[in-house]
């Protein structure tokens, strides 16, 4: 039987496990593999990793079994698991049974059940206060193109508890001028941050590629949060307008689709 080099990563949300992994996927000398476990119809931190980190295969759950039947020879593979997933019950195949089980803490964490379920536990990020009532709300936008002014209030007004605590927070969006933004937020670090996904823009009407919001809180008020981002979203008209406007400011050689 082929042995599996799997790697197994768990912790609270903003711990920075996406990090860790990507940290240990530049650093390593071969081809690796990634997948989420628990992240719906929202993988965001996979279509963020895919479009960082060059020649990454990356797998959608429903995958998992054909890849352990035909695994490809000499991949690390990594599974990052949601902190919503219970440890306690979570059932592996029986070729993941040797798997190496990873941790990624905040800083000064003692006791939990991530130590138990652990081989080695990594010291990830500080992030703020625990909440009593965690609640996870998701949505994704698929072909929705956002107002990028618009869509930074949002975010300031998010991050800034308007719609409730939050915890963490992470989307995917596309916006007029064809980026697609990554939007990061964990609560008790210094500043929310976005960075462009290394992706073509994309000017040719509703984009066809992933786009979605995560976030962690407590007393959230998810139906108003969801109502202002699609009040942000554009009509056909304005869509075809602005991506005119860039392809016809475009350099010849630049990359769009």
């Amino acid at each position: 039987m082929q042995l599996l080099n799997i790697t197994l990563v768990a912790g609270p949300p903003g711990a920075g496990k996406t990090t860790w992994i990507r940290q240990q996927i530049n650093s390593a000398a071969e081809s690796s593999v990634y997948l989420s476990l628990g992240s719906g119809n929202t993988p965001i931190d996979a279509t963020y990793l895919a479009a960082e980190i060059p020649g990454l295969i990356v797998l959608a759950g429903e995958q998992l079994t054909d890849f352990l039947a035909h695994p490809i020879a000499g991949c690390a593979v990594y599974l990052e698991l949601g902190f919503h997933i219970d440890l306690a019950s979570l059932i592996l195949p029986d070729k993941m049974a040797d798997c190496r089980r990873v941790a990624v803490l905040p800083p000064g964490t003692r006791q939990t059940e991530w130590h138990g379920w652990a081989d080695l536990v990594v010291t990830g990020a500080e992030i703020g206060a625990g909440l009593s009532q965690p609640h996870l709300w998701r949505s994704a936008l698929p072909g929705q193109v956002l107002d990028s002014a618009s869509l930074n209030t949002v975010w300031y007004e998010l991050t800034q508890g308007a719609y409730g605590t939050v915890q963490r927070a992470k989307g995917i969006f596309d916006v007029a001028d064809g980026r697609s933004l990554y939007f990061d937020f964990v609560a008790g670090l210094a500043e929310p941050t976005y960075l462009e996904l290394d992706l073509p823009r994309w000017l040719n009407g509703r984009p066809d590629r992933f786009s979605g919001i995560e976030v962690v809180g407590e007393a959230f008020d998810q139906e108003t949060l969801a109502q202002t981002l699609k009040d942000c979203c554009l009509e056909e008209q304005a869509i075809a307008y602005y991506q005119q406007q860039i392809r016809d400011s475009l350099e010849p050689g630049d990359e769009a689709v």
